[in-house]
């Protein structure tokens, strides 16, 4: 590959840029701006979800959005922190008992850091394709659960109350059950005017930045009426300037008890950021998503997070939809954000020092509300039974055992899944449409020709060690039925995509079998590469080149005409068999 083709390959930046159009930009810039009001106060918001001072979240907001630009494929994509992976950084960082805010701070950096080093080596090595394991009902599940423990995590800065840190949905309903007596009600009026803001200011125009609305509002209340006599908690004094570069910590053993979470945000983050990047993609046609080289440019931008005083970074669902849906072409769109980020930075952080926690509290409850699903379940519920438990046990294991056991099971459990169907294929008994050469299911179509000497079988699946028990019982159960008056055996390949050494063997030994038996068998409609293995295995040589066909109806066709002579061969080869 040319130099020139891989600097394209690993910029996607130089793909885009220097054939940028004029009549893009009116919309990038509109984009850039509306996504960089909603990233003021939600990446505050998120700072505070994930256990930090406020201003670590526009920091979030800087240099990591700059690097996705440069290294993603998406030009949509609007990176930044979001809700879910706030309360991983937070359930992972509380495991280390930090003893002062400076530690606390120094864990979530580390923690972006080995987001970074393993999005970043999964790129590299085009291990895009892990992510697979994450199925929709466990995502769904996952989600949905996640999005309830973040909004009960709220609920202290909503009400003023004081309540466990926890991310078990009993423990914080039996805290809230303590403590809900002492709600501070001038704070719960304002978080609630919060949430009316800003889940119904878009009835009244949807462009309308109704987070920003919300906290102006809440600055303006509490300094007008001096609220913080009354008790409301506020932001207080927020630092200005740009973030200087910070470091993680290289200590061993504090990555050793951050891996898990880290592991777990890597592989979250990518599905959330990978889904939504896909569907907006599919709008605009004009550029192509690369899984991997996405995973290089999430591992950028939270190696950016690390040493620019941020933490964990990934692609949001909400910031995404409202970038597309406000004009954004291409990733300058988020270099725009980054500006007004920056601007707010240099020179307006003064005027959030009156913003009540409560609202902040109300921008993370709005935005979590529309995680959870309840469409998904009841659609599982009625056509897919296993999907449906798989997403209700990784909801309940999520909410009651923790975010990180919640999404290690789910991954499990859909392996589970995944090996229990491949374990247990579809196996069909076909019969011949009358007056053609079609052979159809005789469980799923009426009036089929089942003659009762033949058995005609196709196996939809693999043949390989975890099946082979499975299909042999089968298989065994239809010649059983038929034996008395059965004469021949067709094995349709067309649907078998592979053939392992367990299942050549175990091929082996029923054609054996079979023979030994005075059946006649063969073999149909074979793809390229199983027919390589049944000559590698010399299952070719056993069943003979003779009876291999290239669909059933030829390989019927023939023992028709040749029956005579084929009952009196394997009844030979029966006694022989029987002889030694």
């Amino acid at each position: 590959m040319k130099a020139s083709s891989l600097m394209h390959k690993y910029l996607p930046i130089l793909e885009w840029l220097p054939n940028y159009k004029k009549t893009n930009l009116s919309g990038d810039l509109s984009a850039g701006i509306t996504v960089g009001i909603m990233l003021i106060p939600q990446g505050m918001a998120y700072a505070m979800l994930a256990g930090l001072e406020p201003i670590h979240g526009l920091y979030a907001v800087t240099i990591p959005l700059i690097l996705y630009a440069i290294f993603g494929t998406s030009r949509q994509l609007a990176v930044g922190p979001v809700a879910m992976v706030s309360l991983l950084t937070a359930a992972g960082i509380g495991a280390l008992n930090p003893s002062s805010p400076e530690q606390y701070l120094l864990f979530a950096l580390t923690l972006a850091f080995l987001v970074g080093l393993i999005q970043f080596g999964m790129g590299v090595l085009r291990f895009g394709f892990v992510v697979n394991f994450l199925s929709h009902p466990v995502i769904n599940g996952f989600t949905s659960a996640a999005a309830i423990i973040i909004g009960l995590s709220q609920i202290k800065h909503l009400f003023k109350i004081d309540l466990p840190r926890s991310e078990h949905i009993q423990d914080m309903l039996v805290g809230i059950f303590h403590t809900i007596g002492d709600t501070h009600w001038i704070t719960f009026g304002i978080g609630v005017l919060g949430i009316v803001i800003i889940k119904f200011g878009k009835k009244i125009h949807k462009s309308l930045p109704t987070p920003l609305i919300a906290v102006v509002v809440g600055i303006l209340l509490v300094w007008g009426f001096d609220l913080t006599n009354s008790g409301v908690l506020v932001l207080g004094e927020v630092p200005s300037g740009l973030p200087t570069l910070s470091s993680p910590s290289f200590d061993m053993d504090t990555w050793s008890t951050l891996l898990p979470i880290a592991i777990t945000i890597s592989l979250v983050g990518f599905a959330e950021s990978f889904a939504v990047a896909k569907t907006i993609q599919g709008k605009h046609k004009n550029y192509k998503l690369d899984a991997n080289q996405e995973l290089i440019g999430l591992g950028m931008a939270n190696f950016g997070a690390a040493f620019f005083k941020g933490y964990p970074v990934t692609g949001g669902f909400s910031r995404t939809a409202v970038n597309d849906q406000s004009g954004a072409k291409t990733a300058l769109a988020s270099i725009f954000s980054v500006i007004l980020i920056v601007l707010t930075l240099l020179f307006f952080t003064q005027l959030f020092y009156y913003l009540p926690n409560s609202i902040l509290a109300a921008v993370v409850l709005v935005a979590v509300s529309g995680l959870i699903d309840f469409k998904t379940p009841k659609q599982l519920w009625k056509k897919d039974r296993t999907d449906f438990l798989l997403l209700m046990a990784t909801f309940l294991i999520t909410l009651t055992l923790g975010i990180e056991i919640g999404i290690i099971s789910g991954m499990l459990l859909s392996l589970i899944a995944m090996i229990y169907r491949a374990s247990n294929p579809h196996i069909a008994r076909l019969g011949r449409v009358p007056g053609s050469q079609v052979f159809r299911n005789v469980n799923r179509f009426s009036n089929l020709e089942d003659r009762k000497d033949l058995l005609v079988i196709r196996i939809d699946g693999p043949i390989y060690f975890a099946n082979v028990a499975f299909v042999k019982k089968q298989l065994e159960q239809w010649v059983e039925d038929k034996r008395s008056e059965l004469k021949t055996i067709v094995l349709n390949f067309e649907s078998i995509t592979s053939l392992d050494s367990s299942g050549a063997h175990e091929l082996e030994d029923w054609i054996k079998d079979w023979r030994a038996a005075g059946f006649n068998t063969c073999i149909t409609s074979a793809k390229g590469p199983v027919r390589d293995v049944l000559y590698r295995w010399n299952i070719h040589k056993l069943i003979g080149e003779d009876n291999i066909f290239i669909d059933d109806s030829s390989a019927i066709d023939f023992y028709d005409n040749n029956n005579k002579e084929r009952i009196e061969k394997l009844a030979s080869y029966a006694h022989q068999r029987k002889e030694s």
